[in-house]
């Protein structure tokens, strides 16, 4: 990958009376990075940076967000216009390609990808070595993980053509793999996919059809979930992304490194945000106590929040909850469920939170988890099932970063340094020798 960063200027640090430049780089658009790479070589010292907020970690041409001015861009194109105009696949081929396809390039893609949805057939023996009860995360990160004992004929990451295959491996037997874990904790027979149907189709067949009977899918059901696909693809260098890069840079294989990004993403502040808004609803649970909640929210001693509202990146409304909320009311109509009482509370609270002048003031605007949540409910999904979706869909922007990382040149292994403040040197002393103090208990 060619760099595309532009000089900006420069940087001068002064530290114990003597000077150091570094340069100032600008990118297509954001703010400027200082590059320090050569920082400790220079000057002795490292940056203080927990969380890594104010660190770029690598250059992409993959996603930009302004969280200011609640922006989010695949490749340049914003993210309603592919949400509403587009679908999975395709949007799929525009992060790992960087444009859209034409006719024949978008025809042999998905001929490509409904060719790999198939998992091998031992594969099913790992769930069978799962409990009965277990998360589908742990299953998820557990068989994706075990793809690399299957397919070792896609796990030479020097290798262009194997890097492809498994490139289509990964989003092809994702929502199949998913679709396996769903069926196994409800102790449902597993559905094989069907290649005359389109990805998202097909995944909501294989989760919901049962062998007694055919399944017949809902468009408008299943043009809400590819929706949900789309707007939860990629998000910049996140937690679960940073850890597939960081797995990735060591030269791990590809399915071992989405396998740390599902495990990252698992996290309740990360991937699992939407399941903690929806439990928020439950606990709610009637109209008549929303004031409460409210009023809770408002109290800075109250340690509640109200979870679906506010970003920690956007400070503007998100850009995806504008089209998820679209398509969660279409769901809603389309099944008729509005009388619902859980729904019914979710709907007064993102009445109030669009109107209320402390919640407009703070920016505390309903988010995309908190109607992907409300939807996936509606769709029949159970709340433990919410993050496996969200892996899914987050698996092309993985694989995509990892791609990007792999073909960069200048990508080195990951080695975030530290600030040391334990003990200063000491000398081992003979345990018959040791005092320790007396305490009291």
């Amino acid at each position: 990958m060619k760099s595309e960063m532009k000089e900006a200027g420069t940087i001068t640090v002064n530290l114990d009376g003597e000077t150091h430049d570094f340069p100032l780089y600008k990118g297509t658009d954001g703010p400027a990075v200082f590059d320090i790479r050569s920082l400790y070589k220079q000057t002795g010292a490292f940056t203080f940076d927990p969380g890594f907020t104010s660190t770029a970690s690598c250059e992409s041409k993959i996603t930009y967000i302004d969280g200011e001015k609640g922006v989010l861009l695949y490749r340049g194109y914003p993210i309603d216009q592919l949400a509403e105009q587009s679908d999975f696949l395709e949007v799929a081929y525009l992060l790992l390609n960087g444009e859209l396809p034409d006719r024949g390039e978008r025809e042999r893609f998905d001929t490509s990808i409904t060719r790999h949805t198939m998992v091998h057939e031992q594969l099913k023996n790992f769930y069978s070595g799962f409990r009965r009860d277990a998360h589908p995360m742990a299953i998820m990160v557990g068989v994706v993980g075990a793809l690399s004992a299957f397919y070792h004929d896609s796990t030479d990451i020097n290798d262009p053509k194997q890097r492809l295959v498994a490139i289509h491996r990964m989003i092809a037997k994702m929502p199949t793999i998913a679709a396996m874990a769903y069926k196994y904790s409800i102790g449902q027979a597993f559905i094989f996919p069907r290649n005359d149907l389109d990805y998202t189709s097909n995944f909501m067949r294989m989760c919901f059809k049962v062998k007694a009977e055919d399944y017949e899918v809902n468009k408008v059901l299943s043009d809400a979930l590819d929706k949900i696909f789309i707007l939860h693809m990629d998000h910049e260098q996140n937690a679960s992304t940073s850890t597939v890069r960081l797995a990735g840079s060591s030269g791990a294989n590809p399915f071992a490194c989405i396998a740390a990004g599902i495990a990252s993403l698992w996290g309740p502040a990360h991937g699992g945000a939407n399941e903690a808004a929806l439990n928020m609803l439950e606990e709610i649970g009637t109209m008549d106590r929303i004031p409460e909640y409210i009023k809770r929210a408002k109290d800075k001693s109250d340690p509640f929040r109200l979870m679906g509202f506010g970003h920690r990146v956007y400070k503007n409304y998100d850009p995806r909850a504008t089209v998820m909320r679209k398509a969660c009311h279409e769901v809603l109509d389309a099944l008729g469920v509005r009388e619902e009482p859980l729904l019914q509370v979710a709907m007064e609270l993102e009445r109030i939170a669009l109107e209320d002048e402390y919640f407009v003031d703070k920016k505390l605007y309903p988010n995309i988890d908190f109607y992907s949540g409300i939807t996936l409910r509606a769709l029949g999904f159970p709340t433990d099932m919410f993050t496996v979706l969200f892996a899914l869909a987050r698996t092309v922007g993985w694989i995509a970063q990892w791609s990007e990382m792999i073909e960069d040149p200048g990508q080195k292994i990951g080695r975030p340094r530290q600030i040391y403040t334990g003990p200063a040197l000491r000398d081992y002393m003979p345990l018959h020798k040791r005092r320790l103090e007396p305490t009291d208990v």
